[in-house]
């Protein structure tokens, strides 16, 4: 990691959701959440936590030099909603196969 930055990541103790419009994309009690220099902290979530039946794959990709590349999903009147990072640094392999919201509640 570079000076400055820091990533860390940890099981979550708390119940995560998501909900966009009526529909649960996403229910977890086994997250993790990332907290990142700079950034909001975000829950990564299990995919089999995750409705992927209802996630539609998007042309998206964005690289960060800490995580490494992110692929994206979509869910009707949401673009990019959803991403991932199939392949991560190794500094973060924790959240290989599992998902991030935009939309996330938690309890």
């Amino acid at each position: 990691m570079t000076t400055g930055h820091q990533i860390t990541i940890e099981r979550s103790s708390r119940h995560v959701r998501v909900v966009h419009g009526a529909q649960v994309l996403a229910e977890s009690d086994g997250a993790l959440v990332l907290h990142e220099t700079g950034c909001p902290d975000r829950y990564y979530i299990p995919a089999e936590d995750v409705r992927l039946d209802l996630l539609t794959p998007s042309e998206t990709h964005t690289h960060c030099p800490f995580k490494g590349t992110a692929s994206y999903w979509s869910v009707p009147g949401a673009a990019d909603l959803v991403w991932a990072y199939p392949d991560p640094e190794p500094d973060v392999q924790q959240i290989k196969d599992h998902l991030c919201f935009y939309e996330v509640e938690v309890s």
